[in-house]
Parts: structure tokens; C-alpha cells; sequence
């Protein structure tokens, strides 16, 4: 591979863990399954699969399969075997019957939108194709390599080869990744709306299909360097992650108005990009989660962790959201900065009808540190003229003429631990100066832009805008005095004790979630959750979080975590010099039913 294989925007993953100061934040956060655990290299790897004889090595899209088939072909010699090597990509639809196939989910002329893939990954395929899929009798092993390997038979050992949607994306920056049954790389955010909406929902429900079957799991993010673990163990690592604390890696990304304050606080020197805007804390469908063994690391999609036990981790909430992880925490970083793109998010019957989507951004903004003069948009002026200020952004899209904003949109101003609430409709953004907690129900892609204060992209271009789906979304009736009272959370007191106070932070209506936040100078015990709780340290140095049968988990300042329904109850100890805040979103009882 040569140095252009990726384009990304933080370093790629080590393969051994790095250390981490004391009492700070660790951007490499890791499981440790114990010694002995993870294997490294295509040496090692080639002996575990040299045993056998018939191997079906599937994987993900962007994964380097002629790389990896080379460089495992070389050690496989070494070893004196005879491989034959069968690519799936033969089996593949023709690409002109695969784009008609994706034109109701992909075919239009938006950029950025689609509608989710209701199909499966084995439409792509020709079944007729898969029955020249057989072991080769005059070769020592017969591997079919590539996406959708598992459907050339029902026999043979499966090897999952996995690649972090992260990386995915940096290989697609450098056109080094093409869509299933596509004919050559696209432009980035071409390729990215076409995984987003097709080829990472039909490999999701594969996925899903396979776990239990899976007899090594590679992470091969590294191309010349892949980690692996034994099926059997992964498994076990998958539930008992379900039955503990654990944080999912976070991921960093810049952006037009992003700011510093993570640069300063969060990051290593390795992370150098000009600004960090979002650090994806718990984004279920983005995010992975780190296996640590000698030192060594191995990274697998959260996917994974729900396919295995949805019910461990999401308790009662299992029964409404299945596998799907229903709560993301990331931050927006704005610290000498610029304020966000002026924004709103699909209502729910929106969501569901054009995108194929069965839940919507019901968002929040934890405010975890602020400049004394920094603010937040959300909702309409009293007196706001709404064909008034369309007309002005039509404008402002075909001129470039500023828009005059606040005559429009309120802001008001933050202050540390201040908590706006968001729901779906509701015009808003995050002004510069502020790092805020993005607290969310999951779905991440949906912001309708309308105006970005006609500035350039980080690439030069201009992102898009979204007049016509913002303004079939906005709740106009979102204005005024109205703002204040209902959508800035006025927290309750639940009760106290020695050394702690509880206390609730209702959301809208509308949001399926509910936040509380304990502050702490000793310890104190969680309250029980109808599901899963993801919290954060907001502010203190560290706490420990302990389960009942003894598992503990050190958390640090601005850190994100989770814990298991199966975890709970925990208890929770400041370790630091400070008081401590945490803050954490869980279902609402109604909603777990």
C-alpha cells in the first residue's frame, strides 16, 4: 500500500494501546480480555486457517481484498500450502442491474438524503453464480474471499473481516473504495450516502444473520497488520461487555465552525487536524468498541454487542428497539470557533416516510463548558415572519446576501450545566464558544440546513442546503416566551444524602429519553433503569463505577459510558480532589412499556 491508501482526520488506530496520562480523558478506551486473547499478523493468521480446508472469508465493503489475498497467499505458501482463491465479486448482479435495483433508495439528484435499503446483501448476487463455489479436490484449501462470502455455502469456516466504519470512510476520501457491484470509486460524499443508505444497511442484517457462526473475527484497519480472535472468545468478550461498564472508542472529525477546546483538553498531539468540531462520544451505528489483550488492540462495530445481546444491554427497551441502540452522546465543539450551520430535524412521520427511518434527531444541548458570551439559537422570534424568512434564505442561496438571523431566531445566552431541549422541528443551533453534549435519540444524518453563513467547507466547496425539507418540518408555533418556558429545562431535585443530590432534567414530551444529573463529593448508588444508562463525566477529575458482582471502571472527566441494564445497580465513587458531576440519559418507563 502506499502512502494515499487513507484520508483521515485522526491518526489510525494504534496497534498497541498507548499510555494515557493519569486522570485524563483516553481516546483509546479498551476491554481487557486478559492475556493471550488476540493473535497479529498474516503469519499467524495463515496458521489458524491452514487446518483447514474449505474457508469463507466475508467481510465489509472497503475492506482490501486483493491486498489481504496477496500477503495471505504469501504466508499461506510459506507454510507449503496450495490455495486456490475464489473472489465473490464474480457472483455479482451486473452493475446496471444492481443501480436499477438501488434507484428508489439512491437515485436522486440530492446529495446528501436517501431512503434506507429494505432489501438484503444476498440481492446483489446472482444465486445461480454461487454453485461454482466449491472446494477445489486438487488444492490443499479453497478460500472464497470477499464481501457476501458466507452465501457461496452452507459449509465451510467463516471468517469475519472487519473494517471500522471510520477507516472506511478515510480509504473513501482517497478513492480507495467501491460500493458493492458499483463499476469504480465515486466522490466521497456520493460514496458515503450510498453506504449510509444501502450497502451498511443490507451488511447490518447480514452481519446479524452470522455471529453465531463466525469462527475468527480480524480487524483489519491495519492492512499490513491484522489482529484477530477466536469466535468462540469474542463471543464470550461480547457478553460479558453486555454485564459491564464500558465505553465505546470515541472519534474525532473537524468541521467549517469547529473550535479548539478538545484539541486542548481531550487530545493527544497525534490528533492534528486545524479544529475538531464532533467527537462521535456513542454513535451506536458509527461507533466501535475496543478489545485489549497484551497490550494489544482489536476493534469491532457496536453492532456486534447488539446483535449479541440486545437484551443484557437495553433491559425492557429490548422490546421496542430490538437490536438498534436507541441514545447517542457526541459532542460540538465550538471554542474559538463559529456557530453552528442554522438547523432544524425531521418530525417523526417525516422521517419514516421519505427516509425509511423508524426513529428521528430528538435532540438536547448539555452544556459542558462555555466563553462568557457564547449562546444557542432555538426557536423562532415572536414576531417572526416565516415566508419572510424564506425568502431571505432563497436569496442568501442564489446572491450570497447575508441573512440577518436574530431578526428571525432567538438566542439565548449559556452557562455551564445549562440544558436546551430540542425536539424534532424546532429551528436552532449551537452558537461559537460553547462545548456542548450532544444528547440524542440515534440517528445522526438528518440536519436539514438553512442557512451556514456563507462559508466554505473545509474541501472549499459549500455545504448543502435543505429549504425544502426544513421548512416542511418547522414547528412555527415554537417562538417566543413559549421557547423559554418549554424547551429550557428547569432541573427537580429527586432526593440527596450525604455527600450527593439527584437530580431529573425532564425532556419535551416528545423526546423517548429522560436525563438526570448527580452531583457528588463521596459516593452515592445509581438509581435502577427500566434500560441502559449512558452517562457522562461532566464535570470532577474521575469517578469509579462499580457493579454489584465487583466490576469496576475508572471514568474520567468528559468521558462517556454505558452501562447495562444487566450491569445495574452500580455505585459510583469520586476518586478526585472536586466535586463531580454526572450526567445521564436513559428510556422513559413509558416508552420501555
Amino acid at each position: 500500500m502506499t502512502e494515499t491508501w487513507r484520508w483521515g482526520y485522526e491518526p489510525l488506530l494504534p496497534l498497541y494501546k498507548p499510555p494515557t496520562e493519569r486522570e485524563r480523558y483516553d481516546p483509546y478506551p479498551a476491554f481487557s480480555l486478559g492475556s493471550g486473547k488476540l493473535q497479529v499478523g498474516f503469519e499467524a493468521l495463515a496458521e489458524a486457517l491452514a487446518s483447514h480446508r474449505f474457508i469463507l472469508m466475508d467481510g465489509e465493503v472497503g475492506v482490501f481484498w486483493e491486498e489481504m489475498r496477496q500477503r495471505l497467499d504469501a504466508a499461506l505458501q510459506q507454510l507449503g500450502l496450495d490455495v486456490r482463491w475464489l473472489p465473490t465479486q464474480v457472483a455479482l448482479r451486473p452493475s446496471a442491474e444492481i443501480a436499477r435495483m438501488l434507484a428508489p433508495f439512491i437515485g436522486n439528484d440530492d446529495p446528501v438524503f436517501g431512503r434506507l435499503f429494505d432489501g438484503q446483501l444476498g440481492d446483489f448476487f446472482d444465486p445461480a453464480k454461487w454453485t461454482t463455489f466449491r472446494p477445489d479436490p486438487s488444492a490443499d484449501l479453497t478460500i472464497v474471499y470477499g464481501c457476501g462470502a458466507a452465501f457461496a455455502s452452507q459449509e465451510g469456516v467463516i471468517v469475519w473481516v472487519e473494517i471500522p466504519k471510520n477507516e472506511v470512510q478515510a480509504r473513501a476520501r482517497s478513492g480507495q473504495v467501491i460500493p458493492l457491484g458499483a463499476e469504480r470509486p465515486l466522490p466521497f460524499r456520493a460514496t458515503y450516502k450510498r453506504l449510509y443508505f444501502v450497502d451498511w444497511v443490507a451488511l447490518r442484517r447480514h452481519k446479524n444473520s452470522l455471529l453465531p457462526h463466525i469462527a475468527l473475527f480480524v480487524d483489519a484497519q491495519r492492512p499490513d497488520t491484522p489482529v484477530f480472535i477466536n469466535g468462540k472468545d469474542w463471543r464470550t468478550a461480547l457478553k460479558a461487555l453486555s454485564r459491564s461498564i464500558f465505553r465505546p472508542r470515541p472519534w474525532f472529525l473537524p468541521g467549517p465552525w469547529g473550535g479548539q477546546w478538545m484539541k486542548r483538553h481531550l487530545l493527544p498531539p497525534a490528533f492534528d487536524a486545524p479544529n475538531y468540531a464532533w467527537s462521535y462520544e456513542l454513535i451506536a451505528p458509527e461507533n466501535g468498541v475496543l478489545l485489549e489483550s497484551d497490550g494489544v488492540l482489536l476493534e469491532f462495530s457496536m453492532d456486534w454487542l447488539m446483535f449479541a445481546s440486545a437484551g443484557d444491554i437495553l433491559g425492557d427497551g429490548a422490546k421496542v428497539f430490538g437490536t438498534y441502540f436507541p441514545l447517542r452522546f457526541d459532542y460540538l465543539d465550538t471554542f474559538d470557533g463559529g456557530n453552528l450551520s442554522i438547523q432544524c430535524h425531521p418530525r417523526l412521520n417525516y422521517a419514516r416516510q421519505q427516509f425509511g427511518e423508524l426513529w428521528t434527531q430528538d435532540e438536547a444541548y448539555y452544556i459542558v463548558d462555555c466563553c462568557p458570551d457564547a449562546f444557542v439559537y432555538l426557536g423562532f422570534q415572536a414576531d417572526a415572519d416565516l415566508s419572510e424568512f424564506r425568502a431571505a434564505l432563497e436569496r442568501s442561496s442564489r446572491f450570497g446576501e447575508p441573512v440577518a438571523i436574530d431578526r428571525y431566531v432567538q438566542r439565548f445566552p449559556t452557562h455551564k450545566h445549562a440544558f436546551f431541549l430540542i425536539p424534532s422541528g424546532t429551528i436552532h443551533a449551537a452558537g461559537k464558544g460553547n462545548l456542548v453534549l450532544e444528547i440524542s435519540a440515534t440517528p445522526y444524518l438528518y440536519t436539514f440546513k438553512l442557512y451556514d453563513w456563507l462559508r466554505p467547507d473545509l474541501d472549499g466547496g459549500f455545504r448543502p442546503l435543505h429549504l425544502n425539507h426544513a421548512f416542511a418540518n418547522l414547528v412555527a408555533e415554537r417562538r417566543g416566551k413559549w421557547v423559554r418556558q418549554e424547551l429550557i429545562c428547569r432541573p427537580i431535585i429527586v432526593s440527596s444524602g450525604d455527600g450527593w443530590r439527584l437530580e431529573h432534567l425532564p425532556t419535551h414530551p416528545e423526546h423517548f429519553y429522560e436525563v438526570f444529573r448527580l452531583t457528588i463529593t463521596t459516593e452515592a448508588s445509581l438509581p435502577l433503569a427500566p434500560s441502559c444508562l449512558v452517562g457522562n463525566l461532566v464535570e470532577g477529575e474521575s469517578l469509579l463505577v462499580e457493579t454489584a458482582d465487583g466490576f469496576r471502571c475508572r471514568i474520567h472527566f468528559a468521558e462517556t459510558f454505558v452501562v447495562p441494564a444487566a450491569a445495574q445497580p452500580v455505585r459510583v465513587r469520586n476518586k478526585g480532589r472536586s466535586t463531580a458531576k454526572i450526567v445521564w440519559a436513559q428510556l422513559k418507563k413509558e416508552v420501555c412499556g
